[in-house]
């Protein structure tokens, strides 16, 4: 049970959405099971088509989801840079459409951050859909580490806002929460907590599918914003391909 401290601590979570009319129900459920009550859903969708939002206004009658209607499709960075301006909470969780957290989730990772002073946490997770597998990430990171590891995945991260707010995602096709990561990890190193509490879909045409648009992506982010040069940029492709292959094995 979560003190009283505890249940007073807020958390926006974050959502961006896009056509997900085969998931999202499965995803808000799981967050409306949520054993910690003190959350506000903040929902943006990126001009979905009539089906998503036939949907998602269901949701919407409910006062603790607020849904965000963008009338032109932007991209999931946009989208979370939008809901970190609109969110007051003193803490934000972070989720994509299609995947689910466990039921304990946001009350353990709270309890988590608030025992050991942590600003930026995230968990293990499991993969489902196209790979079923148990992934442990490190049990910390700095912007070092990670340029060379990018395993934190975002639907299993809670941050504090005014760190969140210090960074920003980018407008990237892909990868657009590399960058964002990378902007926390100066101010603060992130912790791990050792426990699966997200399940991360992996579907045929998802991001971890094509190893060749991940690696441009994150070579230009590395490039033209966190400004290495091409020794730099060509080590944090090498250990993160190699990472990854620890991480996800052969495609």
């Amino acid at each position: 049970m979560a003190n009283k401290k505890e249940k007073k601590i807020k958390i926006d979570i974050i959502l961006p959405n896009y056509n997900s009319s085969e998931y999202i129900k499965e995803t808000i459920k799981s967050i409306l099971d949520q054993t910690y009550k003190n959350w506000n859903l903040i929902i943006v969708d990126d001009c979905s088509d009539k089906k998503t939002k036939k949907i998602l206004r269901k949701f919407s009658k409910i006062k603790k989801i607020k849904i965000f209607w963008l009338k032109k499709n932007k991209g999931a960075g946009y989208c979370r840079n939008y809901a970190i301006k609109k969110s007051k909470s003193p803490y934000l969780a972070f989720i994509d459409s299609d995947d689910l957290w466990k039921k304990d989730k946001l009350q353990t990772q709270v309890n988590f951050m608030e025992r050991n002073n942590y600003l930026f946490t995230y968990t293990n997770y499991e993969t489902f859909g196209k790979k079923n597998q148990y992934v442990t990430p490190s049990k910390e990171y700095d912007f070092r580490k990670f340029v060379h590891d990018t395993s934190i995945c975002t639907s299993t991260m809670i941050i504090q806002r005014e760190i969140a707010k210090k960074a920003e995602f980018t407008n990237s096709k892909i990868c657009e929460d590399y960058f964002f990561k990378c902007t926390v990890l100066k101010y603060c190193n992130a912790y791990c907590l050792d426990d699966a509490l997200t399940k991360y879909r992996i579907r045929q045409d998802s991001l971890q599918s094509s190893y060749v648009r991940n690696f441009f992506w994150i070579w230009k982010i590395n490039k033209e914003l966190n400004k290495f040069n091409i020794f730099e940029n060509f080590f944090s492709l090498l250990f993160i391909s190699l990472n990854s292959l620890k991480k996800y094995g052969v495609k």
